[in-house]
């Protein structure tokens, strides 16, 4: 075993799951597999929705590299199960994961911490079908965004650009979550920024410029074609990359979040202000996956960022003689 897989012990690699994010966190998963058992460590591929998690204890895991997306693996259930059983894992605890899935509750945090995200309306899904359409454009304008509260890699996301398109999107984002958020579209520089480590110590990787055909960055852009161009260095004017780090930082620290996480943000074209959308606290791990892109660009090789979040990996609520890092 390497230096660098020394003390690190069975490891779990959760992948696959439940949620609508499924095949992509098998993607994430083998990734993370590979990379890890490339470097020595004794990992092996555990699918939470195929196996019961009580095994990890009575098959001896000592750490679980979280590679889960969406719900019941960066929604805080996994990770409460996990500090239950007493195994160290990946990523943000119970709450800040709990929260970041949830983009309405972000945003409240965001919004009362001084942190700029675009105007909202939240929409419950057995209310859609009543809702003021003229007053939801009144509010938000057009074109807006429509999307479910709690979804990832673009699942479900609409860009409204009438009111006569409204109600389809209102009703294929309620077939996906039962709170429906609808956003002020910005239009702008899409970017994204990857945070690694926690509190005063963390620390914003490179900006990622994401440059996507017809400005289209949806679920087969992000993860199936070769079309979607991303830049980094990122190329924005002097300072402007600074300033956004410095301001994913902060909505990453806000929400109590650690091991890693990416930010979304938009930059508006007229203002140049750049507007936080969402956090991602189990972020892809994919050959199309945007963490370990900019890593890269920070001469941080795959395999080293595996190993080092796994070695990050810990419990919230350690109990005396437990096996947290």
């Amino acid at each position: 075993m390497s230096t660098l897989a020394s003390n690190l012990g069975k490891v779990a690699v959760l992948m696959g799951g439940r949620s609508a994010e499924r095949e992509v966190s098998l993607m994430s998963g083998q990734g993370v597999l590979n990379a890890l058992q490339a470097q020595g460590v004794d990992a092996h591929a555990f699918d939470p929705s195929e196996r019961d998690l009580a095994e990890l204890k009575n098959d001896g895991f000592e750490r679980c590299f979280i590679a889960l997306h969406g719900r019941f693996g960066e929604d805080g259930t996994v990770q409460g199960a996990l500090e239950l059983l007493g195994i160290p894992y990946t990523g943000s605890g119970v709450m800040a994961s709990s929260i970041a899935i949830d983009k309405t509750m972000t945003k409240r945090v965001w919004i009362a911490e001084g942190v700029p995200t675009p105007a909202y309306t939240l929409v419950r899904r057995d209310q859609w079908r009543e809702l003021n359409e003229e007053a939801l454009v009144a509010k938000l304008g057009l074109p807006m965004i429509v999307k479910p509260a709690s979804e990832g890699s673009s699942i479900g996301v609409f860009k409204v650009t009438s009111a006569a398109e409204l109600p389809a999107a209102l009703a294929q984002a309620a077939a996906c979550d039962a709170d429906i958020l609808c956003e002020q579209f910005i239009a702008g520089d899409e970017v994204t920024c990857p945070v690694l480590g926690e509190g005063d110590e963390a620390q914003a990787l490179p900006v990622i410029r994401i440059v996507a055909p017809e400005g289209n960055y949806d679920y087969q852009h992000k993860y199936f074609t070769n079309d979607t161009q991303y830049l980094v260095p990122c190329g924005l004017p002097a300072g402007e990359e600074q300033a956004i780090q410095a301001l994913v930082l902060k909505a990453y620290r806000v929400l109590g979040c650690k091991g890693w996480g990416r930010v979304d943000v938009m930059i508006d074209a007229a203002t140049r202000q750049p507007y936080l959308l969402e956090i991602n606290t189990s972020p892809g791990m994919t050959g199309h996956s945007l963490v370990p892109m900019s890593a890269r660009a920070a001469g941080i090789t795959y395999e080293a960022l595996c190993v080092q979040l796994l070695r990050s990996a810990g419990l919230e609520h350690a109990v005396q003689g437990g096996t947290a890092a």
